[in-house]
């Protein structure tokens, strides 16, 4: 089948389901696509605002008697970064890869790439570096993000092949 006739047989399904779903029956059993979601751990950023809010601490005293701000301001704002800082530990980073299509999180949303909008997928040891056609690249790291190069390298390298997209693999 074309895509494009996947896309609509997909779509025409969903409607259905919802259909269905409204009536209290049970949806109609459309195969799912196989989407490989790998899933890394933030640790860098919630462990530097833990250190800035150390740092702010220690820099303003508040045990001192010199401190002059509303205590309440100060404990309010410590407890922000605080759950700024859980905030930014428990959202996982991820990729996503299914037949058609590249899926992440960014600060402003989730994006998708689709295999025309992909120049390159690049592999080096502990990073994985997809350069788009427009915007910038997108870079998974084991360091920053601890995600599963080796893993992640030999699924995008079945989607750099079935699509036609360049691939490198860079060793030191």
């Amino acid at each position: 089948m074309s895509r494009s006739w996947e896309r609509m047989v997909e779509r025409n399904s969903k409607q259905v389901n919802k259909r269905r779903k409204k009536d209290g029956k049970q949806s109609l059993s459309a195969p799912a696509a196989q989407i490989d979601r790998f899933k890394g751990r933030s640790i860098l950023m919630p462990f530097l605002l833990l250190l800035l809010i150390a740092f702010y601490i220690i820099l303003f005293q508040p045990w001192s008697t010199k401190f002059n701000q509303d205590p309440t301001m100060f404990w309010l704002t410590v407890g922000c970064y605080v759950l700024l800082a859980v905030f930014y530990a428990l959202r996982r980073p991820f990729l996503a890869v299914s037949k058609d299509r590249l899926e992440t999180r960014r600060f402003a949303g989730y994006k998708t790439l689709k295999p025309l909008e992909v120049r390159k997928i690049i592999q080096q040891p502990g990073y994985i570096i997809i350069e788009t056609v427009k915007g910038g690249n997108w870079v998974f790291s084991k360091l920053m993000n601890r995600f599963p190069i080796e893993k992640m390298g030999e699924r995008l390298h079945e989607f750099a092949t079935a699509n036609k997209i360049d691939w490198e693999l860079k060793t030191k």
